[in-house]
């Protein structure tokens, strides 16, 4: 399993710093285009925060869950 942070920021220093500050051990991506963000048109992003689970082959598999539903999706996948 891998987490993908990914930005949209406008400037390099404020998202280098909540980095920092929020501690994210993860992978960021950060094209600092606000809501031009490649990956979030890719993907759709409309609101932030935002997060989607995709199967190793890129497919869409849930989109915005969180607390125990978010627990039970990600148990249903690695227990299959």
């Amino acid at each position: 399993m891998e987490i993908l942070g990914v930005s949209f920021d406008k400037k390099k220093e404020p998202w280098l710093k909540a980095i920092k500050d929020d501690e994210f051990p993860w992978q960021q991506v950060p094209d600092l285009k606000f809501w031009d963000n490649e990956v979030g048109k890719l993907y759709g992003i409309r609101l932030i925060p935002a997060n989607i689970l995709l199967d190793p082959n890129g497919n869409i598999i849930a989109r915005n869950l969180h607390g125990e539903e978010l627990e039970k999706k990600l148990e249903q996948v690695f227990n299959k």
